[in-house]
């Protein structure tokens, strides 16, 4: 497998390509989650052009694309997160660009048993780590409760960093509903 980084996707065969394992890795996730956790076209065609945010491509021993991701420490370039809170926060990592964040993470289905996910969580990583910064990213509780998610990464980010590792849910949002049977 091999990492390539680059700041903008701007082949329309790459580009479609990128697009169609982001909607095959995670196109689930539109209906197990109350917030949207998945971009639109438009926005995933914005965000691939960003030259803000890196993407991350993980391609497979034949050179086909198997794994995407979007990291940026500058999150005002990233959508549906609030830089203010990361500012109040971690104010020195924030001013010294030492914080990224993970937009998603998308293996396609057909390379999920491979080390496509690994290599892209290392590459991250050693992007972070060098620059003695944090990493940030969000999972829905499905991903969470049911895959395990926030446990697995802490898993997988601990061995990169040979357990030198500090772990902080940052927050958390609750959706409720309150429905009205009609009265009997």
């Amino acid at each position: 497998m091999q990492i390539k980084v680059i700041d903008e996707i701007t082949d329309e065969e790459m580009h479609v390509a990128a697009w169609e394992l982001y909607e095959r890795a995670l196109g689930e996730m539109r209906s197990l989650a109350v917030q949207r956790h998945l971009m639109y076209r438009s926005e995933f065609d914005e965000v691939m052009r960003d030259l803000r945010i890196d993407k991350y491509l993980c391609y497979d021993d034949d050179g086909t694309l198997c794994g995407l991701s979007t990291f940026s420490s500058d999150l005002r370039a990233m959508p549906l997160i609030s830089p203010e809170y990361f500012e109040r926060r971690w104010p020195e990592l924030y001013q010294g660009r030492r914080i990224w964040y993970a937009g998603f993470v998308a293996v396609d289905r057909a390379a999920r048993g491979s080390r496509a996910l690994l290599e892209l969580m290392e590459a991250m990583y050693h992007t972070a780590s060098a620059n003695n910064g944090m990493i940030a990213l969000d999972f829905c509780r499905y991903n969470d409760s049911k895959r395990n998610m926030g446990k697995a990464t802490e898993r997988i980010l601990s061995r990169f960093a040979r357990g030198v590792i500090r772990v902080e849910r940052m927050d958390e949002e609750q959706f409720w509903s309150y429905e009205f049977p009609a009265a009997a």
